[in-house]
């Protein structure tokens, strides 16, 4: 994905969703489901890539919230796409 501040806003919108959940851990684990069945390889692929970039979530101009960035480095290796996907 060439806009990386797209994903990081999807992504948020997902967050607050599943953040409004009493077990912080059921939302942890409901982003990280959620993004790992709709979101495609390649989408998967850039918010990876761009983690290892930017291990804080954050751009100048867009920021991952904190359950959204705790949820994909807590299941990077589910999120990973296969090597055939991408």
């Amino acid at each position: 994905m060439k806009n990386i501040n797209v994903l990081i806003q999807k992504a948020n919108r997902i967050g607050q969703f599943f953040e409004a959940m009493p077990d912080r851990q059921e939302g942890i684990d409901g982003i990280a489901d959620h993004i790992r069945k709709f979101w495609e390889p390649r989408m998967r692929a850039a918010m990876l890539q761009f983690l290892d970039e930017h291990p804080d979530g954050g751009t100048a101009s867009a920021q991952l919230n904190s359950i959204v960035l705790e949820a994909i480095s807590a299941h990077r290796k589910q999120l990973e796409p296969s090597e055939q996907a991408v």
